[in-house]
Formats: C-alpha cells, structure tokens, sequence
C-alpha cells in the first residue's frame, strides 16, 4: 500500500466529516447518513480529480475507511459504489479498490480533432495507422458524402492513444477528389484537419454527429486493449467545409473507461 494512503484517507476524514458519524448515529438517522456517504463521495471526487489520489493507488477496506472516517460500513460502501458508478474507482474482486484511469473530456460543442483535444488537456497523443487504402463508396458512404456509388474515397483507420494507452480507434472515409493524395501525407504524427488545411485549403467548418454506447466485440476489444464486452462509446460524424460540400465521414470508438463527452447548453 502507498506510505501517503493513510494520511491522504485520514485528511478525507478530517475535512469532510468535522462532525463524525458513529455507525449507530447513522441509523437512527437516515439524514445524517445520506450527507455522510455524500461529503465522502465528494471528498475523494476532488481528491482523485485534482491528482492527490493517482491512478492505479489502492484505497483502504470498507472497514478501515469507515473506522477512520467513524461511519457504518454500509455509508462507506454506498459512497464507494457511487464512486464506482462514476467511474473514478475500480473495486476488483480479491484485491481491493483502486482509483481508476483518468478520463479525457471530449467537447462535443465544438468541432475538433482527437490531437487538439488532447493538447488543450496537456496531454501529446499518439497515433498508429491500423489501415489506409482507397475504397469505392458504399451506397451508405455515397449517401453520407454526396458522392456517386463507386466513387474513390479514402479510407484511414488510426488508434489514438494518450500516456501510452489506446483512448480510441478512428475510422475515416474522405473523398479522394477533395482531398488528393492526402495517404502520401504523414498521418501517425499530425492532425488530419490542419493536413486537409494546409495542403488542400479544406476545412470543415460544420458537423452532425450521434453518440451512443456500445459493447466491445473481439476486434474492438483486442484494438483498445479492453475485456470483450466493455463499454466503448461510437462517435458517427459527418463533416462539412464552408462551401457546403461534405468532407469527411467518421466512425470512432473512444473506450468508456477513458472517456467523457461534455457539451455547453444555452437557451
């Protein structure tokens, strides 16, 4: 266990309960125990957000928290399966409860690419093409492009990854008469947008994109470096410049565990 990990808990103790709950207080009064398990659901909330508790640290037993913190273990338990809930803590089975790997925050208000996103969080992603070929448009990529059935598009598939873990796999169809000989270019160690920018004068200025979750197949999951069956989330994109022609086509899935979409709402 880490040498600081009994003060860190101990300083939850101390700043979020200045009034600690005994086990019994809690039952006799259901109030009192629902702000417990909340204030030590937040305290260790900001405490894993702001790096205090890092990645991967492992988290006293339900017992040993709810002596220090001087609550039931069943408030423990609650604030922990919060926690878990949110995705900030891992509780395996036999060995404990860790803080989980930090997610990265995808604003789906604006119209970015993977590495800007990365950058603006302090973060250098990195980029390993998994596929690139000329295609012929599907009738769903016709469709989606505005092209005729057949027409050449470029495909490119790249694994994005940050700190050295896969975050998402990009698949990518443009259409090769907008964007030509863009497969020449290096596309593992620059963002595709400033390429598609400054080589070509195109850059998409408009999107449609759906968000829905979906479950790891073997593919997926051996790609992302996930168990079969985890929760991934889809990405389906479809980009135009500003003269209304539609340039790009995308199919991307972040891994759950990693990620987190975020959108600014105004009336």
């Amino acid at each position: 266990m880490d040498a600081r990990q009994p003060r860190t808990i101990q300083a939850v103790a101390a700043s979020a309960l200045r009034n600690p709950l005994s086990a019994t207080a809690g039952m006799r009064s259901p109030m009192r125990a629902l702000a417990a398990y909340l204030q030590i659901e937040e305290e260790l909330a900001d405490r894993i957000d702001s790096g205090e508790l890092e990645p991967g640290m492992r988290l006293p037993s339900e017992r040993e928290l709810s002596e220090q913190v001087g609550v039931s273990r069943m408030t423990v338990r609650q604030a922990l399966g919060r926690l878990e809930q949110r995705g900030l803590i891992l509780r395996e089975q036999g060995r404990g409860t860790f803080v989980a790997e930090r997610k990265y925050t995808q604003d789906a208000s604006i119209l970015r690419g993977f590495f800007e996103q990365m950058v603006g969080q302090g973060v250098v992603p990195l980029s390993r093409i998994v596929e690139q070929a000329q295609v012929h448009a599907s009738r769903a990529l016709a469709h989606h492009l505005d092209l005729r059935l057949g027409e050449a598009v470029y495909k490119i598939v790249r694994l994005r990854s940050a700190q050295g873990r896969p975050v998402v796999l990009e698949t990518s169809f443009f259409p090769a008469r907008i964007v030509p000989g863009l497969l020449e270019l290096d596309l593992e160690h620059a963002s595709i947008y400033r390429l598609m920018a400054e080589r070509f004068d195109v850059r998409p200025v408009r999107a449609v994109q759906s968000v829905e979750p979906l479950i790891a197949g073997p593919s997926e999951a051996a790609a992302l470096e996930v168990p079969l069956g985890s929760a991934l989330m889809l990405v389906e994109r479809t980009s135009w410049d500003a003269h209304g022609r539609p340039v790009e086509h995308a199919r991307d899935l972040y891994r759950g565990d990693r990620s987190r979409f975020v959108a600014e709402l105004t009336l």
